[in-house]
């Protein structure tokens, strides 16, 4: 992912993730009743975060089929793993270690977690 590629605001991600887990394309009152409990929308506000989204290149809006369906243009993996690189880089100068310790030292992760992760790299370790 570029750093040219527009970033994605809370909303506008919320969006992202209802169209990357359907797996195909859907409507906007498909969308709205996905975010039902989250955000309080109408269905104008909704249209015009999915417009932005269309602006910023992120969704495609097929009108041929009389109900505008909406899709993902930008695969969620490729915007998650640019998202969080983009993270690590400037609250953590590019340092894993440094975002565990501060996340382990404030208790946002516990012993738990870190074994969890530890069981992660060991598994991805014996894979290569």
């Amino acid at each position: 992912m570029g750093n040219t590629r527009k970033k994605l605001g809370e909303a506008e991600l919320e969006i992202m993730q209802v169209i990357w887990d359907s797996g195909s394309a859907v409507t906007s009152n498909h969308i709205l009743r996905q975010l039902q409990g989250r955000r309080q929308w109408q269905l104008s506000t909704l249209m015009t975060s999915l417009s932005r989204l269309v602006d910023k290149g992120f969704v495609s809006c097929d009108r041929s089929t009389g109900s505008n369906l909406y899709s993902s243009i930008i695969p969620e993996n490729e915007y998650k793993t640019g998202a969080s690189r983009h993270f690590l880089e400037k609250l953590y100068n590019n340092s894993i270690k440094s975002m565990i310790a501060s996340l382990y030292s404030d208790k946002a992760i516990q012993d738990a977690d870190i074994e969890e992760l530890r069981n992660f790299l060991d598994e991805l370790e014996d894979e290569h």
